[in-house]
């Protein structure tokens, strides 16, 4: 009977403490309510009008702490509740091998080799990195075989804790380079983070992308295959007739740059394949294709998202701040930026 009467004493407390907070402490509401409002209380919410907006976290690239928390932070500062989550922050998490390479470097080179402005001595150093890299993904290889889930599940909890979920999962492990223990390990990983599709950049190979659907149908979890300015309205006919667990993640902002004219018929068309869409602003082919701030580029984001709510189509819409970052601003604000302008879309 007394640990009946605490019960009601912490409930009453509970109850007014979350009304004060509120700001709305009226006699007549009853306390039996307080759990839900206390349940959302400082909690990120960028589920808009029945559309649920999300960020992809590479969004986040420029920042300097690319740690599991600091990406957290990131992610609640600009108001984000739900995500499409790269690899690393969760592998780090989870104890992945340091790497040492300078990734930044490589790139460099591979686009100075890419437009025929290699010297010599940078041949040479970019075959060093690359048989470095090749080392360090064996080492990788070994890891994701071997680790266990409960970094994972630690990793969800802080994240749900914090109202933030993990629709999607895009780890670099669903190439046709990496090893089958290591797909295996990605769509396990994917499942204990609590979601339902991984991604990966379309491999642009009919064999891998059965194999892929293959796998996926033994986790029951989904594939959502990436592409840029290759799609078109067919481009992921193959892969969608070869497996029900093969998907989109389609980029509108791509498509358009693509020079397809009609984006928002594909997103009708394929809606009930879609598993995400990447969302960002570019110029059409004819305008020159660059990444804008939102609003100034060829990208209709206002109309899809639109087209979402009307058709309550249950996918997310996945920002993806690909623009430079203007003087002054970063990364965090300008993701806020675009979430406020899918608001005013949905409003």
């Amino acid at each position: 009977m007394k640990d009946n009467k605490k019960n009601i004493t912490r409930r009453k407390f509970i109850g007014k403490s979350a009304l004060f907070t509120a700001g709305t402490v009226l006699a007549s509401q009853s306390v039996i309510g307080a759990p839900s409002i206390l349940k959302f209380y400082n909690k990120p919410n960028s589920f808009i009008n029945g559309v649920q907006i999300g960020a992809i976290t590479y969004s986040f690239r420029s920042m300097e702490d690319q740690s599991a928390e600091a990406v957290l932070k990131y992610i609640k500062d600009c108001g984000i509740s739900a995500i499409e989550l790269m690899g690393d922050p969760a592998e780090v998490f989870a104890g992945k091998p340091e790497s040492t390479i300078d990734r930044r470097a490589f790139y460099g080179l591979m686009r100075a080799k890419r437009d025929g402005n290699l010297s010599a001595d940078q041949e040479k150093e970019m075959e060093d990195m690359q048989a470095q890299i090749d080392s360090y993904n064996k080492v990788v290889a070994k890891w994701r075989s071997e680790v266990s889930m409960d970094k994972f599940k630690e990793f969800k909890k802080m994240y749900k804790e914090a109202g933030v979920s993990i629709y999607a999962f895009k780890p670099a492990a669903f190439g046709k380079g990496n090893t089958d223990a290591e797909i295996d390990f990605g769509m396990r990983a994917a499942k204990t983070l609590g979601a339902n599709h991984v991604t990966l950049e379309h491999p642009s190979d009919d064999a891998h992308t059965l194999k892929l659907g293959k796998m996926a149908s033994k986790h029951n979890i989904y594939v959502g295959y990436h592409g840029h300015e290759q799609q078109t309205p067919t481009f992921w006919d193959t892969a969608l007739d070869q497996s029900k667990h093969n998907a989109l993640n389609l980029d509108i902002g791509h498509y358009v740059a693509a020079g397809n004219s009609a984006p928002l018929e594909i997103i009708q068309n394929k809606h009930d394949r879609i598993k995400s869409m990447h969302i960002k602003d570019r110029q059409n082919k004819v305008n020159g294709r660059k990444n804008l701030a939102w609003g100034e580029g060829d990208t209709p984001i206002s109309g899809a998202l639109q087209l979402m709510r009307s058709n309550k189509y249950q996918f997310p819409a996945t920002i993806e701040m690909e623009y430079e970052v203007p003087e002054g601003s970063d990364a965090v604000k300008e993701v806020a930026k675009c979430l406020e302008y899918c608001r005013k879309a949905l409003s």
